[in-house]
């Protein structure tokens, strides 16, 4: 009998010891342990769901305590009163707002103390009762409510807003309706832009070029004096970098699809200079050193340089020419125009006919030069 009295009571000491661990524990993790404490009040008009007894209490982000009790009022039932037990070195002021937030992967709720201004006199207690802090109204709506709260609103809106709303609709019906009839000419509106501005796809048209004139009629006299032609102007029916093809009403034709190395006027400069350089008048250039003293310059206009694509088509080129003296003075002008049969089967045929015209019209272009100047 001594024995077994002897195992009963080292039973019950070695479960009171635990017991009391256990209870030592818990209350330096939410009784505060060593420190000291401060109870506060905070007294809700609204629904509390979630917070329970022992839920954290933070101020500013921080746990500072946590809630010991939550009490209703018999005469309000509405009212929920909630006592915290907050560590006392904690700075609340007057003007601490008390709310509801959310924490954590579960979205437990917390008791949240927000601010209070540094100079803000210390919370008093009135009635022997822990002092009562101001609850922000906005702070402590759930998340249901302020979704039903969002959701009624936009529903109120989209209930004023009803039938400018279907006006909406149907102009967005009959916009994508245009659209559709005239996706094609959508398509060409924006391939005209990619190939105005350079973007989209690269071109693979075939690259064909002009030929300069090598062969002259006799020139009595090549001037002595210094001769520059300046890029041409373009005022015709020129497409920038490539061969223009056009129908007899002077619509853009695809019956060839060729492209110049680089744009007419720089390539149409490039071949007169040779020319000239071909007929023995060495002095020409295609651009003014700052140092060099011109005595002439070549002013060309380029006003048509294309195939026009008929029945019978003919390559046709035309520009006027002035030249311009030392002190400005125009010493001569003339308009040089011609027109060749064209072959429309392949880039080369047709590249051959511009080419045949560009030497009949250049090889006048030099000979009056030569005269003229």
């Amino acid at each position: 009998m001594e024995i077994r009295a002897r195992y009963t009571l080292i039973g019950l000491f070695t479960l009171a010891t635990v017991a009391a661990v256990f209870a030592f524990v818990y209350w330096l993790n939410h009784a505060g342990g060593l420190t000291q404490q401060a109870l506060y009040r905070a007294r809700f008009d609204t629904t509390v769901s979630g917070l329970i007894k022992g839920s954290a209490v933070l101020f500013n982000g921080i746990r500072v305590g946590e809630i010991v009790a939550l009490e209703l009022n018999p005469d309000n039932p509405k009212q929920v009163t909630a006592v915290m037990s907050v560590d006392r070195s904690t700075p609340v002021r007057s003007d601490t707002k008390v709310g509801i937030d959310f924490q954590g992967l579960t979205s437990s709720p917390v008791l949240s103390l927000r601010g209070g201004a540094p100079n803000a006199a210390s919370v008093a207690s009135t009635d022997n009762q822990p002092p009562l802090l101001t609850v922000d109204a906005d702070a402590t709506q759930s998340l249901t409510e302020s979704a039903r709260g969002v959701l009624h609103r936009i529903d109120g809106v989209i209930d004023e807003n009803r039938e400018p709303l279907k006006t909406l609709i149907a102009n967005i019906n009959t916009f994508s309706a245009a659209l559709s009839k005239n996706s094609d000419k959508v398509d060409g509106i924006l391939s005209g832009l990619e190939r105005m501005t350079g973007g989209g796809k690269q071109s693979s048209a075939p690259i064909v070029d002009l030929n300069p004139v090598a062969k002259f009629p006799e020139i009595p006299k090549i001037p002595e004096g210094q001769l520059v032609v300046p890029e041409p102007d373009v005022v015709g029916s020129v497409f920038n970098d490539q061969v223009a093809v056009v129908t007899p009403t002077g619509d853009r034709s695809t019956a060839i699809v060729a492209k110049w190395p680089d744009t007419l006027s720089r390539v149409v400069q490039s071949r007169v200079v040779q020319s000239f350089e071909n007929a023995g008048y060495m002095k020409v250039l295609g651009h003014q050193p700052d140092t060099l003293k011109v005595d002439y310059q070549l002013i060309i206009d380029l006003r048509s340089f294309q195939i026009v694509a008929s029945q019978s088509p003919t390559a046709e080129i035309a520009f006027s020419a002035k030249i311009v003296g030392e002190s400005g003075q125009i010493l001569g002008a003339k308009l040089f125009t011609a027109s060749v049969p064209a072959t429309l089967s392949d880039e080369t045929s047709a590249a051959a006919a511009l080419n045949e015209a560009f030497d009949k019209v250049v090889s006048d272009l030099v000979v009056w030069t030569c005269k003229t100047a």
